[in-house]
């Protein structure tokens, strides 16, 4: 429950026990056990092209940091990236999405035998396959960004953190299958992670999510500091509304701060593509932070020169288990 004379993030034990129950709750048995040699040679990596492209055109803090990654992951993770963006446009670009469009996309991207025309689940399909990634966590992700189509509001923190565990925290394991662990702890760090980057993205989209008729603010919370949708509608930037979003990056930075830490169970031949994610992203925050809180009028982010700046620090500390100075402390 939240204080307000002295609003701290709440603990995660609880919420991170039931996602981490999701996590360990898979039943659902892979469709295939050998990749159909039909959709080999050039259809295969032709679709992994074309993968790439979707990555370099849709996200390009996602294609540098997946860059740093070995060529077989780093064409997997954007195999990844490509089946998680295609499900996200089910719903947000396609006018009339509804469950049969979703379920229509869940059979054609998960099916047994991919579709020979559909390059997305081609490349997926065999990235799957090759890693060895639950096919649960793929449904979970499916599912979670299903719920835009009956949700548009969360009453508090604990069922917004259960959608960012469906449309984030399941890209995260797996990941986490494709990068390469050393065991299941690592688990709890990749679902913190995706929660962080996904409420990253909530803060920096939240003009653009209100015009689209979702608030993923947790309710409860915009209540307890005197913020109201009127805020959002007309872009008002006063007291209430620095300190909401104050305590907004405060627990997202706590959330980054406990992931660095799963950095150390991570492959280490992926860390350096992992860091610079969670660099890149604290990057947002900052830029939140330095117009003051403004995420209406302009929409927060850092520019490729500023990546490409970043990138020798990146590779110095993700040699070192946790550097003190990527802490993501605030200013």
């Amino acid at each position: 429950m939240l204080n307000p004379s002295n609003p701290k993030p709440m603990s995660d034990s609880n919420w991170l026990n039931r996602l981490l129950a999701k996590a360990n709750s898979l039943q659902r048995v892979e469709g295939f056990d050998l990749f159909p040699d039909v959709l080999l040679d050039e259809n295969l990596e032709a679709s992994y092209g074309y993968c790439e492209r979707i990555t370099a055109i849709h996200s390009k803090s996602f294609h540098l940091a997946s860059s740093m990654l070995p060529n077989d992951k780093r064409k997997a993770v954007r195999a990844l990236y490509a089946f998680c963006r295609t499900s996200d446009d089910i719903i947000d670009r396609h006018t009339g999405a509804d469950t049969t469009s979703v379920e229509a996309w869940r059979n054609r991207a998960l099916a047994g035998l991919p579709n020979a025309n559909d390059p997305v689940s081609i490349a997926w399909a065999h990235a799957r396959m090759r890693f060895n990634i639950p096919v649960e966590y793929a449904h979970q992700l499916i599912d979670g960004v299903a719920t835009d189509l009956h949700k548009q509001r969360y009453l508090n923190f604990d069922e917004l953190v259960d959608y960012c565990y469906g449309v984030a925290s399941t890209v995260g394991l797996m990941s986490m299958h494709i990068v390469g662990y050393e065991s299941d702890t690592a688990k709890p760090h990749a679902i913190r992670l995706g929660v962080a980057l996904q409420l990253i993205n909530i803060l920096r989209d939240i003009s653009e999510d209100y015009r689209m008729g979702r608030v993923y603010l947790p309710q409860d919370e915009m209540r307890m500091f005197g913020v109201g949708e009127h805020h959002i509608r007309e872009g008002i930037i006063d007291d209430a509304w620095k300190s909401f979003m104050r305590f907004q990056i405060s627990r997202v930075r706590e959330f980054y701060t406990e992931s660095w830490i799963g950095l150390s169970k991570l492959h280490p031949g992926g860390r350096m593509a992992i860091s610079a994610a969670l660099v890149f992203y604290k990057g947002i925050l900052e830029k939140i932070e330095d117009s003051g809180y403004d995420v209406f009028s302009k929409r927060a982010s850092v520019s490729g020169w500023g990546k490409l700046k970043m990138i020798p620090r990146i590779w110095f500390d993700s040699s070192v288990q946790v550097n003190p100075s990527l802490q993501l402390t605030g200013k």
